[in-house]
């Protein structure tokens, strides 16, 4: 398969020479090229098109939480993956809220990022279970009655146990576009808009 495009947000230039380094020694990824803030952040996706990026949240002028606002506004397809020192309750709510992937701290061994990288690549959601946890006790249910199709509800509980889209697609025999098309009227059946809110949903009313 083609090489995963990775772009780094981070201020911290040592963490920032690490995190390149690591990524150049993974057979699947490649460094497209890095950033100290999120000011130039539509431009910086229009250049280097990558898959995932790897978002910092706390970065002077522009921080990794108004830049994953203005990224998913403008390319809401590029997966986003935030990363920081803290286990901070609200800063993860709001990265999920606006369609971050996944939430990992900094200091995950490195190949724990790898692994984060290629999950939130291929469709799932990147939490240690502490931060899963949080996530699952803060959300509350949005509508009582869900009106899931039993085909969703099985894609929902696949997505769930941590499953990509292609492994759902191969486990009930149906195509990437399918499995993709259902998670869409999932997240417009319970008016979530990310991964992790649905997760949540899951967990709360259904599971």
């Amino acid at each position: 398969m083609a090489a995963i495009r990775v772009f780094v947000y981070d201020d911290n230039e040592p963490r920032k020479d690490s995190l390149k380094a690591l990524i150049d020694l993974s057979a699947n990824l490649l460094f497209t090229a890095d950033a100290s803030d999120c000011s130039q952040v539509e431009n910086d996706m229009k250049i280097y098109q990558p898959d995932v990026v790897l978002m910092d949240i706390n970065m002077p002028n522009v921080n990794g939480i108004e830049g994953l606002k203005r990224l998913k506004t403008a390319y809401p397809n590029i997966k986003v993956l935030m990363q920081t020192v803290f286990d901070d309750n609200e800063k993860i709510f709001t990265s999920i809220r606006n369609g971050a992937s996944g939430y990992i701290l900094k200091k995950e061994s490195p190949q724990r990022i790898i692994q984060a990288i290629l999950e939130v690549y291929e469709g799932g959601a990147a939490m240690n279970p502490g931060i899963a946890k949080k996530v699952l006790e803060y959300f509350q249910p949005s509508v009582h009655q869900h009106h899931l199709t039993e085909r969703e509800v099985q894609v929902l509980s696949l997505l769930s146990q941590g499953l990509s889209y292609k492994m759902i697609a191969g486990k009930l025999e149906l195509s990437f576009h399918t499995v993709n098309s259902h998670v869409k009227k999932i997240y417009e059946k319970l008016h979530v808009a990310s991964l992790g809110e649905a997760i949540a949903f899951y967990y709360k009313n259904i599971h």
